[in-house]
Formats: C-alpha cells, structure tokens, sequence
C-alpha cells in the first residue's frame, strides 16, 4: 500500500474519533475537554451505581452523623462550577480507609476514613477533594483518553504499516493514560481547596489528610513486611505522591491567595466534629438483630417475632413461640434444578392446597401454600437456595398463626457479607488523658491486634507519638 491511502484510512480514523468524541469547555477547569459521554450518561451510571448502593445495604446506620456529612458536602457544592448537579452524600459503613465519587453528583465516604480524621476541615478536604473530581467531569475524560490512545496506535501502525509499533504506541498509550489520572488527583486537589477557601475552611487542612493517609500507608508497609506481604495503599494521588510533594502544596496553597469580597468565617464548631464522631463504629461492623436467626455455614438468615426460640439440630431447625403454641421446621434437601418449588411442594404435599403464593425474595425462587386435611391445616413453603429449604409451620390456633409463620418464611435470606462477621463491636470514643498515661499504658486496656499503633494512627502520632495530659484523645473501646 503507497502512503497516499495509508494517510487517507488514517485521516478517516481521526474523523472517526472526532465524531466520536465530544470538545467541550470544562465548566471547573475553564479548558477543553474531550469526553465520549454526555453528562446524561453520567447522571444515569450514576444513579444506577447509588441504587445499587443502597440496595446492598451499605449505607452507614446514623442519621445524624449522614445529615452533618451532608451539610458540609453541601456548604462546599454551592461553591463548586457545577450548579446544574444535585449532589449527593453518603457515609458508606466500611472499615477501609477511603472516599470516593461516582458520576451524576455522588461523593461517598467511609466510615473508616472518617475515624483516623481529626476535624471538621478534614472532613470538608476530602469531600471537596471527592466534588471536584465529579465538576472536572474526571470519569468522563479518563474514559475519553482511553479511547484516543487506542486510536493513535491504530493511526501509527496505518501510517508504517508496523503491527510493531501499533502494539508499542498501544502500551505507550496506557502509560499515558495512567499519568493523566495523576493529573486529574492534582487537579481535584487544587479545586477542592478552592471550594474549601470559598466556603471558610482552611485549605491546608487537605495537606493534614494527606499526612493522616500517608501514615497508614507506612503503617501497612511496616505490617506487610513483618507478614512477608505486600502492602496495599490509597488511591490516586495519596499513593503516587509524597508527603511533601512541592506541585500538591503549591496548587492547595494558591487557594490562599484568592480573592474575594465574601469570603465566610470559618463554619467549624468547637466541639462538632467530635461530638457525631464520638461512639463511631471501628472495624467490621457486627450486623445481627436479636430476633433473626443467623446460620453462617448455610449462608442463610430469617426473622422470627420477639420471644420466639431457635433451635438447630441434626436433622432440622425448629423456631417455636414462648408457649409452644406454634412452631416451625425447616429441613434441607439436595437442590433439584429439574424441578421448581412449586412442582416440589405440590407433588409431596398431603392434603388439599389453598392460598397459594409465588416467593420471590432477595433474588431467590421459592412457593407457598396452605395443606389442609380433615383436622388440621399446615403451611408449607420451599425456597430454593443453594440447597432445597423446605418449611412446616404448625399452630395450635392455625388461622391466627399463619400470619406469624408466612412472615418468618418470606423474611428468608441469603446472608449480606457482614452478616457474616461475628464478636465484639468496637466503638470510636474520646478521652481526656489522665497524668501519666502512655501510649502503652492506654493500649495495654484494649483488646485489638497492635493496639498501640492503632491508638497512634487514630491520633496523628504515629510512629512515635506520645500524648499530652489533659489533651483529648481517641481511644477504641
């Protein structure tokens, strides 16, 4: 092939990807931006990943500490480029130190991240940090550079004819790629200490969450090696940059030097951020109610009413009410792909079914009905599971227990992740140091793997740090 077609196909690529792509003003940046997904797409992606959120149940259980989160994320937004999205903020119940945003105006924050923070300008840092990667519209623009470099290693082994260096500007392309994903860390971190300086806090506090990150970071490097292990760290550019990295605290501390005739007072309240902090949950999260049985092995869960008792034996699990005047069995068999519930249950039931019921609960198939005879009446359910679970339910007074007995059968689950967690639960509380107290003396008292790192990371005196009397203090109880 002479050049004058390879320039042509190739020329035809390029206009193949302009077409395909999208040049747009950033409205955070003031730049050009090509992105291939229109913030519609954005919105929807989005949206479908926060129901799915919502639906694994991962959203922190406190109302409060959700309500202050939000007013913060809130402040923040209102200073944000992007007044067409209606933010979104969410306290996710993980133990892992991380904050995150998803496209369409979602920030989450864990937990765990929340824990190891020391004020409420922290707090607004990553927030800020979490907005600013949703008004780059970064998602959207990381996808937009995956998609031009493939095309420019197409468009270089077209115009050499080089299978060769189509694979290399391929690999070169990734490269690039992963170093314009830095590029978007800094660039969050410059606006998220613009959003902060325009809302009243101080934007160096963004550089105190760094440090806080970069702790824990030596912190699994020191615990990964005593374990022959390789450590993980925090994503983005709290894994690529130094403490003390010169470009973060020029574009954090260019935020100080802006201008403006209305800038708020600062809108911390002494005492706040600990307060919603104070009894925070620590570690893996223990999930189990008291009337809902749990089996861990099985994988399965099921509420009962108050007073009912549970007993697991060889054969079956029985759950009877406090006089006994109720009661129902449970027993498994090998599951049978061949057959549906309803086929099971009414080619072996005895007696006369009514009020039958199609079960489709937490994504399992399963039916029910009611087996009559001359002198009683029993409801009987299968639920497919991993195994075949079979139900009996029994009453002496049939007609007002079958309300209690369909409930326990519909309430039949598999386990959430969680679920699966068993012990103490540990709480997040503060203290003011008594005279005297070490590090040490504070750990020796609580019973968690290398206490007295924990104590240093949760405090900010990490490796060596000692505590001051009459300072106060994050203990883990």
């Amino acid at each position: 092939m002479s050049l004058y077609p390879r320039l042509l196909q190739a020329i035809t690529i390029t206009l193949a990807l302009a077409a395909l792509s999208g040049c747009a003003t950033n409205p955070a940046t003031g730049g050009a931006s090509v992105v291939v997904m229109s913030q519609g797409k954005e919105a929807r992606i989005g949206d479908e990943m926060h129901r799915k959120i919502l639906d694994d149940e991962a959203i922190y259980d406190d109302a409060e500490l959700q309500a202050y989160v939000t007013r913060i994320g809130q402040r923040l937004a209102a200073q944000a480029d992007r007044p067409d999205i209606n933010f979104t903020f969410t306290v996710i119940d993980s133990p892992d130190i991380n904050a995150f945003a998803t496209p369409g105006g979602y920030v989450y924050v864990n937990r765990g991240l929340i824990s190891y923070l020391d004020s409420e300008a922290e707090l607004a840092g990553v927030l800020a940090h979490e907005i600013a990667h949703i008004t780059a519209r970064h998602a959207a623009r990381q996808r937009a550079g995956s998609i031009t470099n493939q095309v420019l290693a197409v468009t270089a082994g077209v115009l050499t004819g080089s299978r060769q260096i189509m694979d290399s500007a391929t690999m070169y392309g990734t490269e690039l790629v992963r170093g314009y994903g830095r590029e978007h860390e800094l660039e969050a971190d410059g606006l998220g200490a613009r959003y902060m300086h325009l809302s009243g806090y101080e934007p160096d506090a963004l550089l105190e969450v760094i440090g806080v990150l970069k702790d824990q970071e030596q912190f699994q490097r020191v615990r990964a090696k005593t374990a022959g292990k390789p450590a993980g760290t925090y994503h983005g550019l709290y894994a690529t940059h130094p403490r003390n990295d010169q470009r973060l605290q020029t574009v954090i501390r260019a935020a100080n030097a802006l201008e403006s005739n209305s800038i708020p007072e600062n809108p911390e309240q002494p005492g706040e951020f600990m307060r919603h902090t104070d009894g925070l949950v620590w570690g893996a999260a223990s999930k189990r109610e008291d009337d809902r049985y749990y089996h861990t092995k099985l994988g399965f869960t099921f509420a009962h009413p108050p007073g009912w008792q549970v007993a697991s034996g060889s054969s079956a699990i029985v759950a009877k009410a406090p006089n006994g005047s109720a009661s129902l069995t449970l027993t498994l068999q090998r599951l049978d792909p061949a057959q549906t519930p309803q086929q099971i249950l009414e080619t072996t039931a005895v007696g006369e079914l009514d009020n039958r019921i199609t079960l489709e609960q937490a994504g399992l198939e399963g039916y029910s009905a009611i087996a009559r005879n001359a002198t009683s009446a029993r409801r009987l359910a299968v639920i497919n599971h991993n195994w075949q679970y079979r139900f009996e339910g029994a009453a002496a007074d049939f007609a007002t227990a079958d309300q209690d007995l369909l409930a326990i059968i519909e309430s039949f689950r598999p386990l959430h992740p969680r679920e699966r967690q068993q012990g103490t639960q540990r709480y997040l509380r503060y203290i003011q140091v008594p005279r005297g107290a070490t590090m040490a003396s504070l750990a020796a008292s609580i019973q968690i793997p290398e206490a007295e790192a924990q104590l240093r990371l949760l405090n900010g005196l990490y490796p060596r740090g000692e505590p001051r009397t009459g300072d106060w203090l994050k203990i883990i109880q």
